[in-house]
């Protein structure tokens, strides 16, 4: 029977709530967990009046322990040599790619003509995530290698407010509607000059357009990493940045639940995640709708070390973003204070807490007992979905 992520209890004592959650506020009502939001700073977009749901996302149960020293663990590596990528825990052949800044670029994933997509396989980290009307879009992160396409290069979303800002990135995008433009204008990344968009003036040779004959013309604009790290050393931008805040092991920090198979349902037969463990490779395969999601520059199935299903309030906003049966609006994914977290690697599920106390900070990964919890040495997807998602998890 599939395993519809058993209820996740989360550990309230006062340490936890001290050293990493600080205003979550966790406590028994029917079954459920209520959650108290954290207060949104001021320097976020403003949302809507919208309260947290009263429950929190199944998922596996934990067993909560005593607590020991946040760093107890030795084998959880938390501070990095000059030549380990701090955003996949593997050493580089050549160190020099850690000292330019990582790239943030925006990727389609819909209509399903615009896969395969060119570049997935080749980024650090991948975030996918509700853009509106029920489908998803990626937001790619590149630091360790290079990737001679990316694309089809499409429009930000609000969330790109926030994860290039985690990541001290550039951020490479088509443009936006007004009401984001607006916003991005307002931001630090726009004032810091860390935009790159054909919005603000840019064109080629860091965009260009591939024509298809079966496809519409907004899904034929791509880049490089090349063009883009060129244009961030143009702009005396292209240094290293403090990436801290993820943690790596080799070995899982402790025994989890199974998990083989993974699928997160977006919008029924329109966008799915699916993710199939491979017990040889020891890596999670990609698929959509039933079928193997590749990339085009290699025609191989996408893989990921790391599925990290990130559970944080979605907020519709008054922003609106096109008219299509009637029009949508942007969406607020609001990933910053805390919330819940399932790590799935190894064949296994883990369950803890996401915080990001600060704009610069990365989203960081705790288990119930506050010790840091560690990623697989390698790349990660994360798959950022509403409080009370539907995930489904096979063991």
């Amino acid at each position: 029977m599939p395993l519809q992520n058993k209820s996740l209890s989360l550990f309230v004592g006062a340490i936890l709530m001290t050293l990493i959650l600080g205003q979550l506020c966790l406590s028994a009502c029917g079954g459920n967990i209520q959650i108290t939001a954290t207060p949104t700073r001021t320097a976020r977009p403003a949302a809507t009046a919208t309260p947290l749901p009263t429950s929190m996302p199944t998922a596996v149960s934990a067993t909560t322990t005593a607590t020991p020293p946040p760093t107890a663990d030795a084998s959880i590596m938390i501070e990095f040599p000059p030549d380990v990528n701090p955003l996949t825990g593997l050493q580089v052949s050549d160190p020099a790619v850690l000292e330019r800044r990582p790239l943030a670029v925006k990727i389609s994933n819909s209509p399903a003509v615009v896969r395969p997509q060119a570049g997935l396989s080749l980024a650090d980290l991948v975030f996918e995530h509700y853009a509106e009307g029920g489908v998803t879009r990626f937001t790619a992160i590149y630091l360790s290698q290079d990737s001679p396409k990316i694309g089809s290069i499409r429009s930000g979303r609000l969330i790109d407010l926030e994860i290039p800002a985690m990541f001290k990135s550039m951020f490479a995008y088509s443009g936006s509607s007004g009401g984001v433009k607006q916003k991005t204008i307002a931001s630090d990344l726009y004032q810091d000059n860390q935009i790159i968009s054909p919005d603000f003036g840019v064109g080629e040779p860091v965009f260009y357009r591939v024509p298809e004959a079966d496809k519409a013309f907004e899904h034929t604009l791509f880049t490089n990493t090349q063009a883009l790290w060129a244009l961030t050393s143009e702009r005396g931008l292209n240094t290293r940045q403090d990436l801290q805040g993820l943690a790596f092991s080799a070995s899982p920090s402790s025994e989890g639940e199974p998990a083989r198979y993974i699928e997160l349902t977006y919008l029924a037969g329109v966008a799915s995640a699916e993710w199939t463990y491979d017990q040889t490779s020891g890596l999670y395969r990609r698929a959509i709708l039933g079928e193997p999601h590749t990339d085009a520059l290699t025609g191989e199935q996408l893989t990921t070390a790391n599925v990290i299903i990130v559970y944080a309030n979605h907020v519709d906003t008054d922003i609106l973003e096109d008219l299509v049966g009637g029009g949508h609006y942007s969406i607020e994914i609001q990933i910053w204070g805390q919330g819940p977290v399932q790590i799935i690697r190894d064949g296994h599920v883990y369950n803890g807490s996401w915080t990001r106390q600060a704009r610069e900070d990365l989203l960081s990964f705790f288990d119930e007992t506050g010790q840091p919890l560690p990623l697989k040495p390698g790349n990660s997807w994360y798959q950022l979905v509403p409080l009370n998602f539907p995930t489904v998890i096979q063991p």
